[in-house]
């Protein structure tokens, strides 16, 4: 990636985490230079140097750059670990907000005490893994998974793994033995298995340019089901809910083609 292309990429990052467009640019330009006048920062950024003593003055406000008063002034930015942390600070505290928002919102139509069996879909790689983990972390009895690709395996599904109570029942399967054996590295307390389901590392039609993702099956009442394109790698699921619920009977049987039936604690 050039230069440029990285500064632009830093600059649209900034703005997604709130900050204007004037201030991003300031801020990136500043963290090229040990410290700057606005007339050296307005040279390297292109913005008007009468805008740049607006940026500044914002920027200082949220920690993110240190003013000297000097004749002309003279700026810097903080150090990129004091900075990224004070951004991450100021990101969690706006998702904070909006939480407690939206939970302290009524809402308009009663909630259902008996909700129908329904399977939805979803998109993007973090909203399906944070719906994966919260799966897992809400089982009480048995957590099947069988992950169709490497990349899957991460830190934050190794950890909600980890920590389930010892009485729930935790089978991993996955499709390639090298696979397999980091799970079992780093799921030590896992039974794992080999999955007899070729079809997981290949969609089989060739007009369906798909590989599977992960299979998940909790408590025989939730199950989670994702493909990825291996192209974009963007990730797609379907999820679904209810005890003796067709899909997930079909989806319990079809996972046990790869478990050994001595392992299989609920053995059809």
């Amino acid at each position: 990636m050039s230069t440029d292309n990285t500064l632009d990429e830093a600059v649209t990052v900034l703005q997604e985490l709130g900050l204007k467009e004037y201030e991003a640019q300031c801020f990136v330009g500043l963290s090229r230079l040990s410290s700057g006048t606005a007339k050296r920062l307005s040279e390297i950024t292109d913005v008007p140097r009468t805008r740049v003593y607006d940026a500044i003055r914002l920027l200082e406000a949220q920690g993110l750059v240190e003013v000297q008063h000097s004749s002309p002034q003279r700026f810097r930015a903080v150090p990129l670990e004091e900075a990224t942390e004070t951004l991450r600070d100021q990101y969690e505290a706006r998702v904070d907000r909006l939480a407690n928002a939206l939970d302290d919102a009524d809402p308009v139509d009663p909630v259902d005490e008996d909700p129908v069996q329904e399977v939805w879909s979803m998109s993007g790689q973090d909203a399906i893994a944070n719906r994966a983990n919260q799966l897992i972390e809400d089982a009480t009895e048995e957590v099947v998974l069988v992950l169709g690709d490497d990349s899957l395996l991460m830190t934050e599904l190794i950890d909600t793994l980890n920590a389930l109570p010892s009485g729930v029942d935790l089978l991993i399967g996955a499709v390639t033995e090298s696979l397999q054996a980091r799970i079992h590295d780093t799921v030590p307390t896992a039974t794992t298995f080999l999955s007899g389901l070729e079809w997981l590392r290949n969609g089989g039609d060739p007009d369906e340019n798909l590989v599977m993702g992960r299979l998940l099956l909790v408590d025989r009442s939730a199950i989670l089901v994702s493909t990825i394109d291996p192209d974009t790698s963007e990730e797609k699921a379907i999820f679904g809910g209810g005890f003796r619920n067709g899909l997930i009977v079909m989806a319990r049987r079809l996972l046990a083609q790869g478990l050994l039936p001595k392992r299989d604690p609920h053995p059809e």
